[in-house]
């Protein structure tokens, strides 16, 4: 064991119903007869999470321990195993995971934890190897079966403890094929085990998390769930530079905070190795546990609603002239998004020009653009992920210069916004819908950022979540500020060019 620095032993998320008494010693106790140290926050999980209610059942029905890679979570599932087999009399013990190997290397984990303890090995009457199969079966009767998720294993069976490793990748039908079969188990309780989401595989993993943040922001636990999490609240773009309210992802802190083994069995030399190999998504999702959750499709259209945007489409909806644009682009860098917007019928009509992946074909697009029909300018937040691409923007708008000394003039003027403009761009475009004073033409991009995007406090005003997970929002920011371009004062407009048409 390392002399330290060590990693948060209890998580910075975290919610429980109240206990009066708790079996997680009697496991923590068994595990160490067995040769099996746990550390101190796997220790922390077991006693909170196998708390008991007045009448000794489970305070929680279901434990959930949220925790990035290589932690030690398995540690855990192995003393919830022993303590069910050996001491808890739970006739049937269900571990699934995802994949038949993540399955199999647990099975063989806990066998050898208790052939190397002959007071536990007695009590065994197989040790069963058929594959799909493998099972540990005591004179007794209780069994701990292995199955994988991903085969269609495990319908029909009811075990009193059902263990769901690998629970990053955990959806509706899994579920489905579980629960109903536990409503006969006097006493049942599940344990989801694994690391943070990864979009939309990480259904149930979503819901979890989604009734944790409702408990903790209530100041009231969930009756019914026990979350640990280890993660951190990484800085976003609008994070003032002493910002101390976010993590950065390339401090030791951010490290500690989200990886309880550092200590045990990491170090912060080993992720220092991983933080100059890694992405910086792979990075921060891996090793400091920041997920994609999915939302739930009773989240979705919560700050405009459907039928209120469904009602503004119009087919023959076009801008007229002037007429702005703007950029937005994914966090990921993965797309990017040119919006325009102009006057159409007293109100304005917004437009998805481009929604497309990666980044090296927006110069030239950008410029073919401003040729053509000569926006009254472009608008783009340098304090976005966008703002990488100003240079870009700048050098596309340049205008061939008539005289090799003269500096080349821009086509249209770049807009760069500042924080309150942001705010304000959002509440203008909002105001233009509610009032039914804006047009488009239903197209799906943007359609889906909207059906997806959240507010995010922005002083005293808001603006459009930028980070919302697996939800691509690049459009709708880029319709708002290309939409907020259309009144804000810049320099003369560039000449000779053409009227917008209906766009094709």
């Amino acid at each position: 064991m390392a002399d330290g620095p060590y990693g948060w032993q209890e998580p910075p998320i975290q919610t429980a119903p109240p206990s009066v008494s708790s079996a997680g010693q009697e496991a923590i106790d068994l595990a160490a007869r067995a040769g099996l140290k746990l550390d101190p926050w796997q220790q922390h999980v077991l006693r909170v999470g196998m708390g008991e209610a007045p009448d000794g059942s489970w305070s929680a029905f279901e434990v959930a321990v949220n925790v990035p890679r290589q932690n030690g979570k398995g540690g855990i599932i192995e003393a919830r195993e022993l303590w069910g087999l050996f001491i808890g009399g739970e006739q049937l013990i269900l571990h699934s995971a995802h994949e038949f190997k993540t399955a199999k290397n647990a099975f063989k984990r806990i066998e050898k934890l208790i052939r190397g303890c002959p007071d536990l090995h007695k009590r065994v009457k197989a040790y069963r190897y058929t594959v799909g199969e493998e099972s540990i079966e005591l004179h007794s009767g209780q069994i701990l079966r292995f199955i994988a998720r991903s085969k269609g294993s495990g319908r029909g069976f009811t075990g009193d403890c059902n263990i769901l490793d690998e629970d990053m990748i955990l959806g509706d039908n899994e579920m489905d094929a579980l629960l109903p079969t536990m409503a006969a188990v006097e006493n049942p309780q599940i344990w989801y085990l694994g690391s943070a989401g990864i979009g939309a595989p990480s259904v149930q993993l979503a819901r979890l998390r989604k009734r944790a943040l409702a408990a903790i922001e209530a100041g009231a636990p969930d009756p019914s769930l026990a979350y640990f999490e280890w993660s951190c609240d990484l800085h976003v773009d609008e994070c003032p530079k002493d910002c101390t309210q976010h993590d950065d992802s390339a401090s030791d802190e951010a490290v500690l905070k989200s990886n309880p083994a550092v200590g045990y069995r990491l170090t912060l030399q080993k992720v220092a190795n991983e933080r100059s190999t890694l992405g910086a998504a792979g990075y921060a999702r891996e090793r400091l546990g920041v997920g994609e959750y999915p939302s739930d499709t009773a989240d979705t259209w919560t700050v405009i609603g459907e039928d209120a945007w469904r009602a503004l489409a119009a087919a023959e909806s076009a801008p007229s002239d002037p007429v702005a644009f703007a950029v937005d682009m994914t966090p990921e860098r993965t797309h990017v998004a040119i919006a325009v917007a102009g006057e159409w019928r007293g109100g304005t009509h917004v437009e998805v020009v481009e929604h497309r992946p990666g980044t090296g074909w927006f110069k030239e697009r950008a410029r073919d653009l401003t040729k053509k029909w000569g926006p009254r300018c472009w608008v783009i937040d340098p304090g976005s992920p966008a703002g990488a691409l100003i240079g870009d923007l700048t050098e596309a708008l340049k205008a061939d210069p008539d005289d090799e000394d003269e500096e080349p003039r821009l086509l249209a003027p770049v807009v760069q916004t500042k924080t309150r403009e942001i705010a304000q761009a959002t509440g203008q475009f909002y105001d233009a819908v509610t009032e039914q004073a804006l047009s488009h033409l239903d197209q799906a991009p943007l359609a889906a950022a909207l059906a997806g995007a959240q507010k995010r406090a922005l002083g005293d005003s808001w603006a459009w979540a930028r980070r919302i997970p697996s939800v691509d929002i690049s459009p709708l920011v880029a319709a708002t500020l290309a939409k907020w371009g259309l009144s804000v004062e810049v320099e003369e407009e560039s000449e000779g060019s053409e009227p917008w048409a209906v766009y094709g």
